[in-house]
């Protein structure tokens, strides 16, 4: 049950609607879907966040396919149901392969074909579980990536941090008739 009620456009402050109308006419075109309907209750929160989200999904020098990996990394990490069951299909389109996707759900280390994709699952990863990050993995991301994109890719993990706690926090459902896609 989600614990905030969701906001009306008519329901909404200006400062609200302003925010949100940023949102449905950029990139996303989803209104307040997600994590907006939450950050909405804070105004000034939802411009900064949203702002930060348009260039960490469409702005980066990071692949789609890597996003989406390092997203449903971050997304299984913390169980974020919503996150999953959005990015699932963002992967799958980006040319990640079920194989990954799948291993990714199961919390295995998946076998990897690209090495990019091994270099980006395995820094996520061992930033989340350890809190930071070895000389070795650091090097083998920024040979994939170089500096601009590794500092891209802990924006990146950050930022979906942000999001898989907000959905979690405020309880945001599914599309009605959805089943949850992860195990806890």
């Amino acid at each position: 049950m989600p614990r905030l009620p969701t906001l009306s456009l008519d329901g909404m402050t200006d400062a609200q609607r302003a925010v949100y109308d940023t949102i449905s006419t950029g990139p996303r075109g989803s209104g307040a879907r997600g994590p907006f309907n939450a950050w909405l209750q804070s105004p000034d929160f939802a411009e900064r966040a949203q702002h930060l989200g348009v260039f960490l999904r469409f702005g980066t020098s990071l692949s789609a396919r890597l996003k989406e990996l390092a997203i449903l990394t971050v997304a299984r990490h913390w169980t974020a149901q919503f996150e999953w069951y959005a990015h699932k299909k963002f992967a799958i389109d980006s040319g990640l392969t079920i194989d990954v996707i799948n291993a990714v759900e199961a919390r295995h280390r998946p076998d990897f074909v690209n090495d990019d994709e091994a270099a980006v699952y395995d820094f996520s990863v061992e930033l989340h579980s350890t809190h930071g990050i070895s000389d070795d993995t650091y090097a083998n991301v920024e040979k994939y990536l170089g500096a601009a994109g590794v500092v891209e890719l802990v924006g990146l993990l950050g930022y979906y941090t942000l999001v898989s706690m907000t959905l979690n926090v405020f309880e945001v459902p599914l599309p009605e008739g959805e089943p949850l896609p992860l195990n806890p």
